[in-house]
């Protein structure tokens, strides 16, 4: 198969490595999620106990960072071995919108996705928040996915176990999303945008399946 990037974007908790994955399984592809790297490379500048961008990239060289196929999916590996586990850590998470926005490591994390997915022979679903911009800007179908905050606050506190909490704690989760929104579009390298052709999908009153279901439509008359 000839190698296709299907790039898919959105804020945080828009859906985007849910459906991600699901449009990968029909359509036979790969899924890469950029955020699981940016997550191992919150990991090693944790442990280096360091906050400079040269330094947490080397950390990351040092220790063998890279990404490659586990099954349908495309992991890190950190000193020769899978971190998905641990990089959904409490620490990472509250760490990682901090270390993803500085530009040696975005600039260093663009090119290890653009040398994994070069490897592949197959096609792949990439999804993040610069994909079709920055990563990928050439890739034949680019998606936009967004949502409502208050209803990524209240699937992003079901994805974390917490259930359907009160009024005022989905109001602070919904309040946090929008923060991040604003740190990821202002950023200074490759902020959060949607490309000039990408479409857009609002997923908020969207069943799940509905949302796959668009994407892998979109892709089949896209790749043909």
């Amino acid at each position: 198969m000839k190698l296709t990037v299907v790039a898919l974007d959105g804020p945080s908790a828009s859906g985007k490595s849910s459906t991600g994955k699901a449009v990968a399984q029909a359509l036979g592809f790969k899924h890469l999620d950029s955020g699981a790297l940016y997550r191992a490379i919150t990991l090693v500048a944790i442990g280096l106990r360091e906050d400079d961008g040269l330094a947490i990239v080397g950390g990351c060289e040092s220790r063998s960072l890279h990404l490659a196929p586990l099954g349908s999916e495309i992991v890190p590996y950190l000193d020769g071995e899978p971190v998905s586990d641990q990089i959904r850590s409490p620490a990472v998470t509250r760490d990682v919108s901090q270390v993803s926005a500085l530009p040696e490591v975005r600039r260093w994390v663009t090119a290890e996705l653009r040398l994994a997915v070069s490897k592949l022979g197959c096609g792949v679903v990439v999804d993040g928040r610069d994909i079709g911009t920055a990563v990928f800007p050439k890739a034949p179908l680019k998606i936009y996915l967004v949502a409502e905050p208050l209803v990524r606050a209240r699937r992003r506190m079901r994805q974390g176990g917490r259930g359907e909490s009160g009024p005022k704690d989905l109001t602070l989760e919904a309040e946090r999303l929008r923060a991040r929104d604003e740190a990821d579009s202002s950023r200074e390298v490759a902020p959060l945008r949607p490309a000039p052709d990408a479409v857009h999908i609002d997923t908020t009153h969207l069943a799940f399946q509905d949302q796959v279901a668009r994407v892998v439509d979109l892709a089949r008359k896209v790749l043909g």
